[in-house]
């Protein structure tokens, strides 16, 4: 995937016309705005005309599809980093805390990101970045090959080929929203949509070690998110925060080998509900006599 699917993310719904969303820009003073025409979605990876524009598929859902992502990333040796949801400097205060020089670090979804080797030259040099475009890896490989310590593999989030405990942080930024892309309704995600966010989830658990911490970076609030992080067979704890300046996007930790609290363990439940059925609709016979008030649902 890469920077995963970078998306439009799951607050989105298929959009009318297609239209093409300024990139995302490599700049420490990055901030999204929102511009006339654009969803919070396209404007959120803004970026300077310096850069040109990637073609945006026809559906949101092919965000999912490793055929977009390789056609789009074909020229991706020669074209600059496409951000997703800020820059490094933008969550930069948030992510270094989380983070010791001697991690052992896994970045799902790299893309062309420049993610992986800022933390390299941020001092933390053990970085290893996963993506399921054959086509992005390659350039990465060549675009960093005079940084032998970070490593670039192909691989499906959703079947990471490592053993167990293998890393102390999993990373991903945009990778979920791009799986997510294409759903109807944020409030209540399809099975197929949270079997999909499970499987991603129930990775990056086994190959954390205890302890490890899985940071998400993503444009989803906690109450589309939260749901899917908090659930007791991960075996970890969530928190959350924001950043960024006008548009913020949500920054989110959870550490394995804690317990997530009982509001957040009910909050997870939700997730497993059937989706409520629509309130029947009321008629008011009498507006001078019917107590109106007791007929409205809340």
């Amino acid at each position: 995937m890469t920077e995963v699917p970078r998306v439009r993310s799951e607050h989105l719904q298929e959009r009318a016309e297609p239209q093409a969303p300024p990139p995302s820009s490599y700049l420490s003073d990055w901030a999204p705005k929102l511009r006339p025409g654009c969803t919070a979605a396209q404007s959120m990876a803004s970026l300077p005309t310096s850069v040109s524009s990637p073609e945006l598929p026809e559906q949101n859902f092919q965000y999912r599809e490793v055929q977009y992502w390789d056609q789009r990333y074909k020229d991706a040796t020669d074209s600059g980093p496409y951000e997703w949801f800020g820059d490094f400097a933008s969550f930069r205060a948030l992510l270094e805390p989380e983070l010791c020089p001697e991690d052992r670090i896994l970045v799902l979804g790299c893309g062309n990101s420049a993610l992986s080797y800022e933390l390299f030259l941020g001092g933390f040099p053990n970085v290893t970045s996963v993506d399921y475009s054959p086509v992005v890896v390659a350039a990465m490989q060549v675009r960093y090959a005079h940084v032998p310590s970070l490593r670039w593999e192909t691989m499906d989030v959703r079947a990471l080929d490592f053993p167990g405990d293998s890393f102390d942080v999993v990373l991903e930024k945009g990778t979920l929203d791009a799986l997510l892309a294409g759903e109807r309704d944020p409030w209540n995600v399809s099975s197929e949509g949270v079997h999909t966010v499970d499987q991603v989830l129930t990775e990056v658990s086994r190959v954390l070690v205890p302890g490890g911490r899985f940071i998400s970076m993503t444009s989803a609030g906690p109450h589309f998110r939260s749901r899917h992080y908090a659930q007791s067979h991960y075996g970890w704890s969530l928190r959350h925060t924001t950043y960024g300046s006008g548009f913020h996007f949500h920054f989110y930790v959870m550490q394995k080998g804690r317990e997530l609290s009982m509001a957040q363990l009910a909050l997870g439940a939700q997730l497993l509900l059937p989706p409520s059925p629509p309130a029947s609709p009321c008629f008011l016979q009498d507006s001078d006599n019917e107590d109106f008030l007791s007929a409205i649902h809340l």
